[in-house]
Formats: C-alpha cells, sequence, structure tokens
C-alpha cells in the first residue's frame, strides 16, 4: 500500500513559485528526512509486534510440521499411500510459500514497502500463486481419489505411480496457468526523488495495460482456484459422507453378517472345519479385514474434511479482498486506509497460517502421522537418543481379545487335525482351545470375545 503523505507534506518542505533549487535544501535533508521515517513511521509499532511474533511462531511450526510430514511418508513404507504421497505434494507447497514468501509478505506489511528489487517482485508473487494453484489442485486430487475409491471403486484404480504422475501434472499446471501473474507484477517508487537514495515506498504491484484486464483475470482467478474447486469438493465430500455415514460400503460388514447366516456355508466335512480356507474362517478374517477398513476409512475422510474446511476458510478473505480491490475498484479512498491496511494484513497472515495448520490436523485426526511425529521428536530430542528413522509400528496380534457382534454368538468348528494349544500368529481370525464340545479329541474353535 502506498504512504498517505508525501515528504513535502510530513518535513514542511518549504515553497514558494516553484520547486525549492537544489542548492536550497540542507545537505543532511534527506537523512534526516529518512531517520524520521524510520522512527515515526517505519518503526514497528506495539500491534505489529504481535503481527510479527504471530508470523515468526506460523514460519516455525509450518516449516518443522510439513517437514515431519514429508519424513514421516518418505521414512515408512507402509505410509506411502495414493492419499499420502498427495499429503506430501501439499506439504512441499506449503514449505515453499513460507520459506520464500512469508518473509516477504511480513515485511512488506511493516514498511509497506517493497525492499527485494525488480527482480523477485515478478519471482515472489508467481510462486506465491503456484502454491495457492498446487494446493488447491493437489486437494480436488484427494478429494476425486477418495470418491472413486469409497463411492465408485470398481470404476478406477488409484496407484502409487498414477499419484506421482498426478502431482507432476499439477506442478506443470501451476506453473504455466500462473505466468501472466509474474508477467504484469512491476515495481515502482512512489517517491522517484528518493528512489536513487532508498527502496522506502516502493511498491510491487499489478501494471495492466486497460483497466478491463485485471477485471477478467480476478474473476476468473478467484473462479478456477477457489470457487469451482471447493464446489466440487464439496458435493465429493458430500457423497463419501454419505457413504461412510449414511448407509454401508457395498460388500462390507451387512453383507457378511447376512452371508454368514446362510446354512450352506457350513461344512459338511468336520474334518475340513479348522483348514485356513474354510469359509467361516475365510469370512470371519474379511469380516475383521472389512471393519478396519471402514475405521481407517472414516478417520482418513474426517481428516480430509477438515484439512479442506481449514483451507477454504483461510483463503476466504484474501479472496473475496482480492476481487473487490481489483474487479469492483474499492479500497481507494485514503479515509478507510487503516481499515483496509488491518484487513489485508490479517488475511495474508491467514494465509500462512493455513500452512502451520495442517500439520497440525494430521497430528490430531492421524493416528499414523501423530506416532511418527512423537517418535522423531522422542529420537531427536537431546539425552534421548540419536535422531534415527523412526520404525513403523508392528501390525498388532488379531488374535487379541475382540468383541464381534454377530447372529450366531459362538461358532465351533471340529477337526482331529488340530491338537495341542492355543497358537496365535497375524492375521489370525478365531481361536482355538483343545477339547471339543462333544467330548472329542479334536479343537474348539470361537471368535475372539463371545465365549462367557
Amino acid at each position: 500500500m502506498e504512504p498517505s503523505a508525501t515528504p513535502g507534506a510530513q518535513t514542511g518542505t518549504p515553497t514558494g513559485g516553484g520547486d525549492p533549487s537544489p542548492s536550497l535544501v540542507p545537505p543532511d535533508y534527506e537523512d534526516e528526512f529518512l531517520r524520521y521515517l524510520w522512527r515515526d513511521y517505519l518503526y514497528p509499532k506495539q500491534y505489529e509486534w504481535v503481527l510479527i511474533a504471530a508470523y515468526v511462531a506460523v514460519f516455525l511450526v509450518a516449516l518443522v510440521g510439513n517437514t515431519l510430514v514429508c519424513l514421516a511418508v518418505w521414512r515408512n513404507h507402509h505410509m506411502r499411500t495414493v492419499t499420502n504421497y498427495f499429503i506430501v505434494n501439499l506439504s512441499l507447497a506449503d514449505v515453499l510459500v513460507t520459506a520464500i514468501c512469508l518473509p516477504a509478505s511480513l515485511l512488506v506489511d511493516i514498511t509497506e514497502s517493497w525492499l527485494f528489487g525488480h527482480a523477485l517482485c515478478k519471482v515472489i508473487p508467481y510462486l506465491q500463486a503456484v502454491s495457492v494453484s498446487v494446493a488447491v489442485l493437489t486437494l480436488s486430487f484427494i478429494a476425486l481419489d477418495r470418491w472413486y475409491a469409497i463411492c465408485h471403486p470398481l470404476l478406477f484404480k488409484s496407484t502409487a505411480r498414477r499419484a506421482r504422475g498426478s502431482i507432476l501434472g499439477i506442478w506443470a499446471v501451476s506453473l504455466a496457468m500462473m505466468v501472466p501473474q509474474a508477467a504484469v507484477m512491476e515495481c515502482s517508487s512512489v517517491l522517484p526523488e528518493l528512489a536513487n537514495r532508498t527502496r522506502l515506498f516502493s511498491v510491487c504491484d499489478e501494471h495492466w495495460a486497460d483497466d478491463l484486464y485485471p477485471k477478467i483475470y480476478h474473476s476468473c482467478f478467484f473462479i478456477v482456484t477457489y470457487l469451482a474447486p471447493l464446489g466440487l469438493m464439496a458435493m465429493a465430500y458430500f457423497q463419501i459422507f454419505r457413504k461412510l455415514w449414511g448407509r454401508q460400503i457395498p460388500g462390507t460388514t451387512s453383507a457378511l453378517v447376512r452371508n454368514w447366516k446362510r446354512p450352506s456355508d457350513q461344512s459338511d466335512d468336520p474334518g475340513q472345519g479348522l483348514s485356513a480356507e474354510s469359509p467361516p474362517r475365510a469370512r470371519a478374517r474379511a469380516f475383521l479385514a472389512e471393519m478396519k477398513q471402514m475405521r481407517a476409512r472414516r478417520k482418513t475422510a474426517k481428516m480430509l474434511m477438515v484439512v479442506l474446511l481449514v483451507f477454504a476458510l483461510c483463503y476466504l478473505p484474501i479472496s473475496v479482498l482480492n476481487v473487490l480491490k481489483r474487479v469492483f475498484g474499492m479500497f481507494r479512498q485514503a479515509s478507510d486506509r487503516e481499515a483496509v491496511y488491518a484487513c489485508f494484513t490479517f488475511s495474508h497472515w491467514l494465509v500462512y497460517a493455513n500452512s502451520a495448520a495442517n500439520p497440525i490436523i494430521y497430528n490430531f485426526l492421524s493416528g499414523k502421522f501423530r506416532e511418527q511425529f512423537k517418535a522423531a521428536f522422542s529420537s531427536c530430542l537431546p539425552g534421548l537418543g540419536p535422531c534415527d528413522s523412526p520404525k513403523a509400528p508392528s501390525p498388532p496380534l488379531l488374535c487379541q481379545p475382540q468383541v464381534l457382534v454377530l447372529a450366531q454368538p459362538v461358532l465351533r468348528l471340529q477337526s482331529p487335525r488340530a491338537r495341542g494349544a492355543h497358537q496365535c500368529h497375524h492375521g489370525a481370525a478365531l481361536r482355538c482351545r483343545p477339547g471339543g464340545s462333544r467330548g472329542g479329541g479334536g479343537t474348539s474353535c470361537f471368535l475372539p470375545g463371545l465365549l462367557p
């Protein structure tokens, strides 16, 4: 934003029939004027120190948190899922915008001047726009992937290779789509007479050949990078919500329970009751797997919905303000300058706060990310051991007691082949104990947690 006063108005530059000649200006006039500007105008005020502290907090949390997200997926093969690949891409965009754009934005908000020259005037706003586009497209691909996986699982198969290809496409499209943003950015000085002595009161802003062009560009930018993607993602997550919470996923728990009740499922040969391929045991294993999948999908969907909601809320103020300023020509009067400055400053901070909020959301709503964050901190803190790669937790034993509500309270299978003590192993769906229910020498098998 431009300063509201000129040097002559602030310092009482002598005026007469014309401009004062250079010989009438004291040699130290400009230096004294710059010291005055620094002391009474540019030096951070009390509320601006609060803003600086808020920016520093966001900077640290965003860099550390998003770096941990990338390391967690990179170090653990079991976390290299399609969704997590997109989450890592979102974290990379957040690291980019935090490391490069946040410091510049803070200085501009505090000094109201562009201090980084003509080249960075094009580069930094361009990278800011690219990061916004990458974030929006990544969230859109995540929603599309979840929509296919949950609502239409047979139409499309997501793979890690396709996810990596999509990520490359996201960056290519974003880099190309935001070229006009770099083309129109120019650095100019509000006070040309001081341009050779200081970069204070230089501004980095858009310069268009016609007033119609920014209206078209920013209208399209708002629709393409905010309104349309959020609308489509909202519809996708609404259908996902209905599938996960409103009714069962096709082929999951309710269907398994109905199939369990069929008499034809019982084996006529008691000698094959404990076979690993026996239908009851296979259905029990599938039942547990589907229940686990249902819980995991609900947790993931809840986390992604929160990420999308926070993104929409954080980018809403700056999106609306840019449309009002660029399209409708508002905020040009000096009377509301302080209010406009406060609104834009807070909106800029919200954009960067979104980058810091994402790792916090992952920590609270994803058990896997939370475990990896804890492992990273505990291994890197002084006195707690070296910074080793956090190991992936071993899968739990399914032979631990679990309560399953089924139509048949106890399932007993007799087999003369299976004798001896009960054995626990990964993936087991049944528990066995010596002694048949009818005095035989076989083994009695049951679903865990159902016997008194």
